[in-house]
């Protein structure tokens, strides 16, 4: 019996090889768990077409965080916030606030998860925030804390 693999299996294959198995372990463990389907034509042109647009929209994905990349290195982002006569603020400026003031002043969609801070921004000041969008794509760009 031909089965295509799902999933990579240790002794049998990677994900997407059609196999020669014996007709009980094919039916009764691959197919049955889910982890391969009965090679017929039409479940291996399906599965390709699933690839082809898996990495479809990965290059898209790609493209558009490489998008946001450049634009994110073009900004100077200015956060104005209390702060005392020493400059010292009240309280930290978090990633949140970060996203937020990104989304509102530039219209720029990050993820708060994807803003690395090295320390808690805790005085007026320029900072350098660099971001990590995935896939191995990072942009830096400035933050400007001003005091109101």
């Amino acid at each position: 019996m031909k089965v295509l693999l799902l999933e990579d299996i240790k002794s049998l294959g990677k994900s997407g090889d059609v196999v020669e198995v014996k007709d009980g372990y094919g039916q009764n463990f691959l197919i049955a768990k889910g982890k391969a389907k009965l090679a017929t034509n039409e479940v291996i042109n399906r599965y390709k077409a699933e690839q082809r647009n898996k990495e479809e929209k990965l290059a898209l994905e790609q493209a558009q965080r490489e998008a946001l990349a450049k634009e994110l290195e073009k900004i100077n982002l200015v956060i104005h916030k209390k702060c005392g006569e020493t400059g010292a603020l009240f309280g930290a400026i978090t990633k949140e606030e970060i996203a937020l003031a990104l989304q509102e002043n530039h219209r720029l969609e990050v993820d708060k998860k994807h803003i690395e801070i090295d320390s808690p921004i805790k005085h007026v000041g320029e900072y350098k925030i660099s971001s990590n969008l995935g896939h191995g794509i990072h942009a830096h760009f400035t933050l400007t804390v001003k005091g109101e």
